[in-house]
């Protein structure tokens, strides 16, 4: 069965056709890559007795812990559980992080999942990211002072979050580009500008805005704090596949040496932004990784560091747990046994939930606020008390 809505065609006059299958399979696209930050996270365990997690979600609670005094994260569960209610910060994902709730650093408060928790985990490292503040320009996102729409990307070594603008190089407008180093972060690494020459490209002059360094498969990670237009909470991003094999085998002679004697210079300023797969192409040998070790960077070797890697996991996890035996979502197999009648009026109560669905979660966007489940489930007791009346209403008009 086809469906008519008025959407924009390419003549005017003209009037596209859209299933609604078609629109249920847009917005579960959609909702499954906003999902993948959160469904690689456990939603119901603290993470504490993993240890160190490889890359996780993260939260940081102004609640708990006020400006002025020890930074601390909490993880996906313990923001649900042991947080709800309370002015959380939404940090995206941090790599080698051990959930800090109900830790020293909580005063009286303690983890209602996890309660047996060292005082303090020494190897976690904060940044300002932790009392809500990004990029170089240290303002928090969304800035109520910063008039100027832009976006925000994260620098993979740091995780810091940048604005485009700050970055002192061009953002590239295509999709070619996947991860992003900042200029502080290759001068703590040198190494890294001469694979930069090789790897990334020679930049412009950041002043000038050119889309010429796009050269290979990926896009960029960017991110918002800010609800999606179809009032999904989460981050803005569309990943590709990530082409490319495994870390390469140590070669017989450093790489590095081998780049640095051909003569190739780019002027070391600005980020850089990086084709996919660029990590396999770095030397393994032992002069090498002791260099990624001293700089802090190791993890550039592991080829499950990535946040793609992450959020691949998370939407094949969620695919798991939420596949039928068919592969599809129940509510679009069901729509194929009902009438017309029904049809219709299910596509025009779906679309009034998504719209009053959508004003709801961008109060919350823009108060800087995390979702909670009692929020939801608020929201469609609210759902059910308008049914109720709107049906109480007839019934009195019709006697």
């Amino acid at each position: 069965f086809t469906f008519y809505f008025p959407r924009m065609a390419a003549n005017e006059g003209d009037e596209a056709t859209v299933s609604l299958v078609d629109v249920l399979e847009e917005d579960e696209e959609l909702e499954n890559e906003a999902s993948a930050v959160l469904a690689g996270s456990d939603s119901e365990k603290c993470s504490y007795p993993e240890g160190y997690v490889k890359r996780q979600a993260l939260y940081a609670c102004s609640t708990c812990t006020p400006k002025g005094g020890q930074p601390a994260g909490v993880c996906l569960a313990c923001s649900y559980k042991c947080h709800e209610g309370h002015d959380l910060f939404e940090l995206y994902t941090k790599r080698n992080f051990r959930c800090d709730c109900g830790n020293g650093k909580f005063e009286e408060m303690r983890c209602k999942l996890y309660s047996d928790k060292d005082q303090l985990n020494t190897e976690n490292k904060y940044s300002h990211n932790f009392v809500g503040l990004y990029c170089t320009c240290n303002r928090p996102y969304p800035d109520p002072e910063d008039p100027v729409e832009d976006e925000m990307i994260q620098c993979i070594v740091c995780e810091d979050w940048l604005h485009g603008r700050h970055l002192g190089c061009p953002v590239p407008e295509c999709v070619e580009l996947q991860e992003m180093v900042c200029e502080s972060c290759m001068n703590n690494a040198p190494f890294l500008w001469a694979y930069a020459t090789h790897l990334a490209g020679t930049p412009r002059n950041p002043r000038i805005h050119s889309d010429s360094l796009c050269s290979s498969m990926g896009t960029l990670i960017t991110f918002s704090l800010l609800v999606k237009s179809n009032g999904v909470p989460g981050c803005k991003r569309r990943h590709q596949e990530m082409e490319g094999g495994s870390p390469s085998k140590a070669p017989s002679e450093c790489r590095l040496m081998e780049l640095g004697g051909t003569g190739t210079e780019r002027a070391e300023f600005g980020a850089v932004f990086w084709p996919s797969a660029w990590r396999t192409k770095l030397c393994s040998c032992v002069s090498c990784k002791k260099s990624y070790a001293e700089a802090g960077m190791s993890f550039l070797l592991d080829e499950s560091d990535t946040v793609l890697a992450y959020e691949n996991k998370g939407k094949t996890t969620e695919q798991e747990q939420a596949g039928t035996a068919e592969g599809r979502d129940p509510l679009m197999s069901a729509l194929n046994t009902l009438g017309r009648v029904q049809q219709l009026e299910i596509i025009h109560g779906y679309n009034d939930m998504k719209t009053e669905l959508k004003d709801f979660l961008q109060r919350f966007a823009a108060e800087g606020k995390v979702v909670t489940p009692e929020d939801i489930r608020q929201f469609f007791q609210q759902q059910q008390n308008r049914k109720r009346r709107r049906a109480n209403a007839g019934q009195y008009y019709c006697s």
